[in-house]
């Protein structure tokens, strides 16, 4: 499978299940995905995402971004998008997929208050679809490597 395809399956598998019954980033003023104000923030792509984002909606800012990944791209808004426009690692988070399940994704602590209710406190739905979605996208090496790289970045974090 290649990464694009991959990402475009697991993107529709998250299309209509989110964290909270709620828009979640309704609830922390959309802190995963608006810069701040150092130009700071947003959500990486997943390898061949970038060629859905070639037409920037306004108020949308693509730049390159190499500290988890080389050569990685960083989506960030005003802070609130439709669903469909959203890039696959705002659809996962707070949750990243392993190989054999999900762990709360590290780099949340800094901006995510669903953090602290860890995966228990998410809804089932959303919990089994970005499962399944890791599925497909470990399924796909190139996508497979990005998610291993953010579970390394992860653990330097960990260790801090």
């Amino acid at each position: 499978m290649q990464p694009l395809e991959a990402v475009k399956a697991a993107r529709k598998m998250l299309s209509q299940v989110t964290p909270l019954k709620r828009d979640c980033g309704r609830y922390c003023g959309g802190a995963c995905c608006e810069p701040d104000e150092d130009g700071q923030g947003g959500m990486l792509l997943f390898p061949g995402e970038e060629t859905l984002y070639q037409q920037l909606p306004e108020g949308f800012t693509l730049m390159q971004d190499d500290a988890v990944f080389p050569d990685a791209l960083l989506l960030s808004c005003e802070g609130y998008c439709e669903r469909d426009m959203r890039p696959l690692s705002c659809m996962l988070f707070p949750l990243l997929p392993t190989r054999s399940g999900v762990v709360m994704d590290r780099r949340g602590w800094a901006v995510c208050p669903l953090m602290e209710s860890g995966v228990n406190g998410l809804q089932k739905e959303f919990v089994d679809a970005v499962k399944q979605a890791g599925d497909i996208l470990y399924a796909c090496p190139e996508t497979a490597a990005f998610l291993d790289a953010i579970h390394a970045y992860n653990l330097q974090l960990q260790s801090l």
